[in-house]
């Protein structure tokens, strides 16, 4: 059998059906020609445990498999399973360690499909696999043997085999071995969960037939270069190669379109390849930008191969123009811009489901959440996501870093054997391809905690250079430098456990300077019908009662498996919990308050000249199963005060205030607005109260300290004509949150001195009126306190029908707000109607 293996990303149209053996599900029905693909819709899944025989059997299309499961198309193998139902429910309690048995994972598992085909005159079938299988596999057709794990190895490679088809009938068997992220070049969740027990084994990208005619177009890809600051003219360069399949010499012509149709010819050897490349010049171009500083239009490039007059082979894929300057600023941080103007980094980690199923509306939701919060840009850290993960950010402009893991094989150089090198210059072509003419992707970070050594830095750069990639290419998260790349220009110092607000603005570790590719407060716990979702009332004791017991819910890592320092700053500065109820209310207040800080901190500096603030990656934005740690919102998306404190913190016009020096900041601000700060006492006294012009972004003035052991202060920024336009409350103390940072470590931040804010506890809770008006997916609520005492931190909830759910995920204007006697505040929540599930909306505040 002859078999062609190529590394390419191309996307065309049907032409293949396929089909499954007896009960399987249905086949589907394709149209016959060149230039087409078919993914397959699903699979039957079996261990091999289960399976008496090998490949040349389970591959022939009469082997029976009616008693394997039907998973869906792409999904790590107990991902299949659970879509199945063949387990509880995974992310409940302890049941994934103790009701999933690891050792059913420990051996190779079959993936099969059969289907229909017409083989034509002069068409070539490929079995395409656009990314790799964790973390190997043997590939089966009708008996034979297509490939074996040498071939297929490594999450990311991409795969091309051509294979002969019957008429009729054809079975695919794929054989997925075991995973081990320090053996093979898997994909992990590191220390972000708990492990998957399958260790993410199983096909997780899709897998496609394509048929073609002699001469096949792949890695279609433009190159843009836009003329800057102007931004009146650009220029692109179009690329493709093509295959001639024959034993013949042909002549190619290839006819396409970008911002205007072109054509080229071209000559191919037998079984030889050759590169199309044309260029175009465009005058006034429709300008990408990320969403907060403009539009993102998208251009489509077509391409077709014409060999004897007919169409041989096509292809079409989206693109943006933009343009990206990376560089090192006067203080040695990285910096970026876009378009010619300054580009703040303002961002968080993502990371996928833990079982990588395929959930298009929740990821969606999610993207909608990156914006709600006012984030630009999300890093991608060896979790790189399927194609239409970057389509999405594409169209809706939210920025994306991704690049290689740490702590596994990825980083454990010293380990790689020359075929390693294969696998790990495969994945970094692929993904040069695939990722290049997305317009949100940013840049790709070669190394994670570490840089790669000169060998595998060298290999890198020749990798993504034979991709025409021309984005940057960071060293590394860390301050350390790469021989060709040179220094980092990050500083990569955490923190990732808890630590005060007033840390953030500190200029050593991981303070609001330079560029930190990861850090964050830590532990973010999510409200109390969350919590009870996937604890039990066991473990729920514990949470707020012993905070040195293990959390299933937090990392396997023993650096944050529980709750530590937070719990103890939380007992310390708002008074040992009382109650489940009382920890988790005084936990939205932790989560709010240090959540605005760092975004608040980055967002100040990133004003100042000497040593700014470039970028800041908060660690995490979400995570792939509930946890109680390393997210901006929880595993449910139901709103939490730490979301809301990171969205005030990193809206575009603010005023706000300083941990360090008590100084009050503008942001986003132009001449004629005003400035108002007010000093409360928890009884409602106005210890003072100053209001003053703003004339543009900078400092307007100092809090004053409240005479009490707690007090409250009110901004409010208002236009020319007195209209809120932004407003914010603080909860503070004279006593200052200390961090000890000479005594500090990676993972673990001492106090000598903490806040004194337990004097909230005795604040009488306000009493507010709520009334509501309901449209197609929006509820508008207005608040009023009507009583005589603060209405502090109220938190207000949809709910489906009364006594229902509360409806998630839904954008709110504003929460966990704070209101004076007599005030009046109007809130909005915008949502899917379908999540009502024909169900009223109703409102609850408290």
């Amino acid at each position: 059998m002859k078999r062609l293996a190529l590394v390419v990303l191309v996307l065309l149209a049907s032409c293949i059906s396929a089909t499954a053996t007896r009960p399987s599900s249905p086949g589907f029905a394709a149209p016959a020609g060149t230039g087409g693909v078919t993914t397959f819709p699903d699979w039957r899944l079996r261990s091999s445990s289960d399976v008496p025989v090998d490949g040349d059997l389970v591959s022939r299309p009469d082997y029976d498999d009616r008693d394997w499961t039907t998973v869906p198309r792409r999904s790590t193998v107990l991902g299949g399973l659970l879509a199945a139902g063949r387990y509880p429910d995974v992310h409940y309690s302890t049941n994934m360690r103790d009701k999933v048995n690891a050792g059913h994972f420990t051996v190779p598992w079959w993936y099969r499909r059969t289907f229909t085909a017409t083989p034509g005159d002069g068409a070539h079938t490929f079995l395409r696999l656009p990314g790799g299988i964790i973390p190997s596999a043997e590939i089966w057709l009708n008996g034979a043997k297509i490939a074996g794990p040498d071939d297929v190895a490594g999450a990311y490679p991409a795969h091309d085999f051509e294979i002969p088809l019957h008429a009729g009938t054809n079975a695919l068997a794929i054989k997925v071995f075991r995973a081990d992220s320090y053996e093979q070049f898997t994909l992990d969740f590191l220390d972000w969960s708990q492990p998957p027990p399958d260790n993410s084994m199983g096909v997780w990208r899709d897998v496609q037939l394509v048929r073609t005619g002699p001469v096949s177009l792949h890695n279609a890809r433009v190159v843009t270069s836009l003329a800057v600051p102007s931004l009146e003219t650009a220029d692109l360069t179009i690329k493709a190669e093509l295959i001639n399949h024959t034993s013949s010499d042909v002549d190619v012509v290839v006819r396409g379109s970008a911002d205007g149709p072109f054509e080229e010819t071209l000559k191919i050897p037998a079984k030889g390849s050759a590169t199309v490349e044309t260029k175009q010049h465009m005058a006034r171009p429709r300008v990408w930008w990320p969403y907060s500083m403009g539009d993102q239009p998208l251009y489509r490039l077509e391409l077709e191969a014409f060999v004897g007059g007919r169409s041989s082979d096509r292809t079409s894929s989206s693109f943006g123009i933009k343009h990206i300057r990376s560089f090192l600023n006067s203080d040695g941080a990285q910096a970026f811009e876009i378009n010619g103007r300054p580009f703040q980094v303002r961002g968080a980690g993502w990371t996928p489901d833990l079982f990588l199923r395929d959930d298009r509306q929740r990821v969606q939701d999610e993207l909608s959440y990156v914006r709600d919060l006012g984030l630009n840009t999300l890093r991608l850290e060896g979790k790189l996501e399927q194609d239409e993960f970057y389509e999405l950010a594409d169209r809706m402009g939210i920025v994306l870093m991704p690049g290689w893991e740490c702590c596994t094989k990825w980083q454990h150089y010293e380990k790689w054997s020359e075929a390693d090198f294969a696998v790990a210059r495969a994945s970094a072509v692929t993904e040069g391809f695939r990722l290049q003419n997305h317009p949100s992707v940013l840049s790709f970070y070669l190394g994670s905690d570490t840089a790669p050594p000169p060998a595998v830095e060298q290999m890198y750069l020749d990798a993504f250079a034979s991709t025409d990639w021309s984005l940057p290419l960071l060293a590394s998260i860390g301050p350390w430098a790469a021989e060709k790349l040179g220094p980092s220009g990050h500083k990569g110092a955490g923190p990732y456990w808890w630590v005060p607000p007033a840390y953030f603005y500190g200029d050593v570790g991981g303070g609001a300077f330079g560029f930190e590719g990861e850090n964050g407060p830590g532990a973010a716990i999510p409200e109390l019908a969350a919590l009870k979702s996937f604890m039990t009332d066991a473990e729920l004791d514990a949470l707020w009662r012993d905070p040195d017991s293990v959390q299933y819910h937090l990392s396997w890592s023993p650096w944050f498996d529980h709750l530590g320092d937070f719990w103890h700053a939380l007992a310390t500065r708002y008074g040992a919990p009382t109650s489940l109820e009382d920890f988790v209310r005084k936990a939205q207040l932790m989560n709010y308050e240090v959540n605005r800080a760092q975004f608040e901190a980055h967002g100040r500096n990133g004003l100042r000249a000497s040593n700014p603030s470039t970028g800041d990656i908060y660690w995490l934005l979400n995570n792939a199963r509930p946890e109680l740690y390393w997210h901006l919102y929880d595993h449910s998306m139901t709103p939490t005060g730490g979301y809301f404190g990171a969205r005030t913190g990193l809206k575009p016009v603010h005023v706000q205030y300083s941990y360090d020096d008590g100084s009050v900041w503008v942001l986003g601000a132009v001449e004629g607005m005003s400035a108002q700060t007010t000093v409360f006492e928890l009884d409602g006294t106005v210890h003072s109260d100053t209001t003053v012009p703003v004339s543009g972004p900078g400092a307007v003035g100092k809090v004053a300290l409240g005479a009490s052991a707690t007090y409250l202060v009110r901004l409010l920024l208002r236009d020319a004509s007195g209209t809120v336009v932004d407003r914010n409350v603080y909860w503070l103390s004279p006593t200052p949150d200390v961090a000890d940072i000479g005594n500090s470590t990676w993972y673990h931040m001492p106090q000598t001195s903490y806040a004194d804010l337990k004097g909230l506890a005795s604040l009488p809770r306000g009493q507010v009126s709520v009334s509501s008006a309901v449209s197609d997916g929006r509820t508008d609520v207005t608040l009023t306190n009507t009583s005589s005492t603060v209405a502090f931190f109220v938190r207000v909830s949809l709910h489906r029908g009364e006594g229902g759910p509360e409806v998630a995920p839904a954008l709110w204007s504003d929460n966990y707000v704070t209101l004076w006697p007599g005030e009046t505040l109007q809130v909005t929540a915008s949502y899917r109607q379908e999540l009502l599930g024909g169900a009223a909306p109703v409102v609850r505040a408290g």
